[in-house]
């Protein structure tokens, strides 16, 4: 659950960016430029996580691989933290 939610939360910020006007500028897009849509692994970590997201769907990268690694690196996030806690 907490999984989804987190994706919807990311995809939110790619809307969002899709609905930038074209001229302003973005924190993030050199390297979601450089990387595409693999960068968004990293759309987990705070205080970047969401310019990324932003800034793919200002890019207007495809929404269904950003979806599949928005979706991967909120699941890894949560299955690191499983892993870490029962581990105790």
């Amino acid at each position: 659950m907490a999984t989804l939610g987190n994706t919807l939360g990311g995809l939110s910020s790619y809307l969002i960016g899709r609905l930038i006007p074209q001229k302003a500028g973005l924190k993030g897009l050199d390297l979601v430029r450089r990387w595409g849509s693999p960068a968004l692994l990293l759309s987990w970590v705070p205080l970047i996580g969401d310019p990324l997201c932003v800034a793919a769907g200002w890019l207007r990268l495809n929404p269904w691989w950003s979806t599949v690694f928005i979706a991967i690196g909120k699941f890894l996030r949560y299955w690191v933290i499983a892993v870490a806690t029962t581990s105790l």
